[in-house]
């Protein structure tokens, strides 16, 4: 039904910078709102929120991205985007993103891992 693939991801030194895209099909929201959002887990840790957005435009982050990341959308809406600056090392992780109608509030969608389908993730690896 959906269908979604990340590309972008790469190796950068500290302080650079690298866009994620996220291609998606196949989805029509059922309910007004909806979510997009992307998730990381780092080597040996647990998956965790980047950021999110729900129809209206509203955006969350993650406090640890906040002033870095920027999520947004293609104008024609099926491509989501990651761009990330001033990369650090503990920005290290697989990333992926994920869409779907989840039944909350985005917030609440990036803290419970839940905002949809997944696709199957780009690695972003910052050097220490």
């Amino acid at each position: 039904q959906v269908h979604l693939v990340e590309s972008g991801g790469g190796s950068v030194q500290a302080g650079g910078s690298l866009k994620l895209s996220c291609a998606v099909s196949g989805y029509t929201p059922r309910h007004n709102m909806y979510c997009m959002g992307w998730f990381r887990q780092a080597p040996g840790e647990e998956r965790g929120g980047v950021a999110a957005l729900d129809r209206d435009g509203s955006t969350v982050y993650t406090d640890t991205v906040k002033g870095r990341f920027t999520i947004s959308q293609a104008n024609v809406k099926d491509t989501l985007y990651l761009q990330m600056k001033n990369l650090k090392p503990g920005d290290t992780a697989m990333y992926d993103c994920a869409a779907g109608v989840p039944g909350m509030t985005v917030s609440q969608a990036l803290d419970r891992l839940y905002c949809g389908d997944w696709g199957g993730g780009t690695r972003v690896t910052v050097p220490a």
